[in-house]
């Protein structure tokens, strides 16, 4: 990696982080490292529509990541090459991701007549301010958002940074396993570039409606609130599925790797949706519903919005009667996230499996969006 002005590259849109590269002009695959799996997916266009060409998801053996941090290097990219295997393609560029704990990103105000080289002096300035490390460790980047809408003659800037050690330590495991790494993200811009898929399915392609965004992984449920495009909250809760998985274990003396199965599957005895599935789900609801409260009571009062909608991601998401609990604890509509609904998809594409899929595979579908840049 080339050192100091090397940065990542805001230039596909307002809201995602980029590479440090020109945009790729041809297809790329999205890659998902997660605490729990790799995902990876590939889209290539049909006319102006993006098509599903594949996707796989990869089980990671259980502790490889703790807390966003690769523990086995060696482990991680084993389970990239599986996936890569399974995956039937012979594209090797690839999008990867940091998770959102990882980065810092803030929207700054810079004066409007600020020339190019001046800009970014100043939003390196700007930016020692809520860095709490040297600049010389961390990636840098910034867009400009455009004219600031609250300070007349400045302009919003979005800037984001990220240690220099944790984007290396992503690109090397999966150029481990052969890839070829030419974009790098953040796993919740990632997940708004599949949330404009989503978009297109609402009145109004959802234009000046509030959305609340939660993706329930294996340890922590992020909760993103989204507003005509921007991000206007952002917090991670530690509950996740891997807390049922546990419970299974316990129950009805699982491994670990067992349970996580039988809980895909639900292949499990009679007694596990009374005695361990309704109070999970239950207790999920509650921890959706009191994110919501905390965006009422400490962004929301200032802005007077209320959530239209809420969108469910992530393998959670299709749990039995989840959906239903949400809209009672919330008297919110409730939906499940699909980013594939207005793409097409290749004929090899299991649609059954797919629809099963597509919640946990929204951070995998963004990085694969980002080919169209």
């Amino acid at each position: 990696m080339a050192e100091e002005k090397r940065r990542f590259d805001f230039s596909s849109m307002q809201n995602a982080l980029g590479s440090w590269l020109k945009p790729p002009q041809h297809s790329l695959l999205g890659v998902d490292i997660s605490s729990s799996a790799v995902k990876i997916v590939e889209c290539s266009a049909v006319g102006h529509t993006p098509q599903l060409e594949h996707y796989v998801i990869e089980p990671l053996p259980k502790d490889v990541i703790i807390d966003g941090n690769i523990s086995n290097m060696e482990d991680v990219a084993a389970a990239i090459e599986r996936a890569l295997k399974r995956l039937g393609s012979s594209t090797r560029r690839a999008a990867i991701s940091l998770p959102t704990s990882m980065a810092i990103y803030k929207k700054i105000l810079v004066p409007a007549a600020a020339e190019e080289d001046d800009l970014e002096r100043q939003v390196e300035t700007e930016a020692n301010q809520y860095i709490p490390f040297p600049l010389a460790e961390v990636n840098l980047d910034y867009q400009v958002l455009g004219p600031s809408l609250n300070s007349s003659g400045d302009l919003d800037v979005m800037i984001c940074a990220a240690r220099k050690e944790k984007v290396e330590e992503r690109v090397a495991v999966a150029e481990m396993a052969g890839l070829k790494v030419e974009v790098v993200d953040i796993d919740a811009f990632a997940m708004m570039t599949a949330f404009e898929q989503i978009q297109q399915q609402l009145p109004d392609q959802g234009m000046n409606q509030t959305f609340a965004l939660f993706d329930v992984g294996a340890s922590k449920t992020h909760c993103s609130i989204i507003r005509n495009g921007q991000q206007l909250y952002y917090r991670e809760q530690p509950f996740g599925g891997s807390q049922l998985t546990r419970d299974i274990q316990r129950r009805f003396g699982y491994s670990f790797e067992d349970a996580e199965t039988a809980k895909r599957s639900m292949t499990l005895p009679d007694s596990f949706e009374s005695e361990l599935l309704h109070p999970f789900v239950d207790s999920l609801a509650q921890e959706i519903q009191r994110a919501l409260q905390f965006f009422y009571t400490t962004v929301s009062v200032s802005q007077y919005l209320r959530v239209d909608y809420i969108l469910l991601a992530g393998g959670c998401s299709m749990l039995p009667g989840l959906d239903e609990a949400v809209l009672s604890r919330t008297q919110i509509s409730t939906m499940i996230a699909n980013p594939f609904t207005t793409m097409t998809q290749a004929a090899r594409i299991p649609l059954k499996e797919l629809l099963l899929d597509a919640p946990s595979l929204l951070v995998a579908c963004g990085l694969a969006l980002r080919r169209f840049d």
